[in-house]
């Protein structure tokens, strides 16, 4: 037996938990997803000193297990496993996945994130929050009167090497190329801070750590393929996120990076009866707090769907 549900959440992190709440208060008992990493980005992340209600800051993980416990508090139902198939051809959408089988709904909320690109170089993984960042917003204040180093030539590498610049003393900026890929003004503003520094046609090869905790960036130069130690604080990884649509197989709208565009001003996709909320579909702000904020909204717009859709 297939089971059909009101409304099916794919992904829990911290909007996809808040659109629960929201949903299993208002009696409609949603289904939860969790994926392979149930929490999402958060559940990487040390401490988070930045979200509302928390004057001593919070444990990532432990913000996640009290989100989590409220969801199910009210009835949110969980069901750990990986999505790889939906058919949102017609209602109810169908999912199937691996741990869960097949299941149907009437209404869909989309919450899958974006995973940070990492290089892939040795001990970067595993010193995610212990020295190495893909968030300066979440971390740059752990940083203050230290110096620190932003892999990454972009414009979002400039815009998290200017936000550092705030705290640290200063802000070494590696490119694998001698020319930056960041538009001329954020190159320009980014040339003018007296805190950055540069080092232009240089590859990372290794986190360098030491009694568990890192201290230098190994490089190699592109053209004389030396190699070399920059010592630093923490390493700042800006060479994008990709956002988790595959499983949809195109079935829904993306921009021309591939995150879930929605009406203005509302969650709702392309699709009528599909919601989106969280990093999935913001390729701009990535904080935890904005990512609640529109899980709330998604269950809103997702709860008027239901309720117009019995009129019908």
């Amino acid at each position: 037996m297939i089971n059909t549900y009101k409304t099916v959440v794919i992904g829990s992190g911290p909007s996809g938990l808040t659109a629960a709440i929201y949903l299993a208060r208002a009696n409609i008992k949603p289904l939860i997803i969790e994926g392979p990493e149930p929490g999402g980005q958060l559940t990487t992340t040390t401490e988070v000193e930045n979200f509302p209600g928390f004057p001593q800051g919070i444990m990532g993980p432990e913000l996640i297990k009290n989100m989590r416990e409220q969801a199910e508090r009210f009835g949110t139902i969980f069901r750990i496993g990986w999505v790889n198939h939906v058919d949102l051809s017609q209602r109810p959408f169908r999912i199937k996945g691996k741990g869960i089988g097949e299941v149907l709904a009437e209404s869909l909320i989309i919450s899958t994130g974006a995973t940070a690109k990492l290089i892939g170089i040795p001990n970067e993984k595993a010193y995610i929050g212990r020295g190495v960042s893909t968030c300066a917003t979440c971390d740059g204040f752990f940083f203050r009167d230290k110096k620190v180093i932003v892999v990454g030539g972009g414009d979002s590498a400039m815009e998290e090497a200017q936000f550092l610049t705030r705290f640290a003393r200063e802000v070494h900026v590696i490119h694998r190329r001698k020319e930056l890929r960041a538009s001329k003004i954020m190159q320009d503003r980014a040339r003018e801070n007296p805190k950055m520094t540069w080092g232009l046609g240089k590859t990372p090869i290794k986190v360098v750590t030491k009694n568990n905790r890192v201290i230098g960036l190994k490089v190699k130069d592109v053209i004389t393929n030396k190699e070399t130690t920059i010592d630093t604080d923490g390493i700042f990884i800006a060479v994008g996120h990709t956002p988790n649509t595959a499983f949809l197989n195109k079935q829904i709208k993306t921009d021309e990076h591939g995150y879930l565009v929605v009406e203005p001003g509302t969650t709702r996709t392309t699709i009528e009866g599909v919601f989106t909320c969280g990093d999935v579909q913001d390729p701009r702000y990535r904080q935890a707090i904005i990512a609640a904020g529109s899980g709330c909204m998604a269950a809103l717009d997702c709860e008027r769907f239901l309720e117009e859709s019995k009129f019908r």
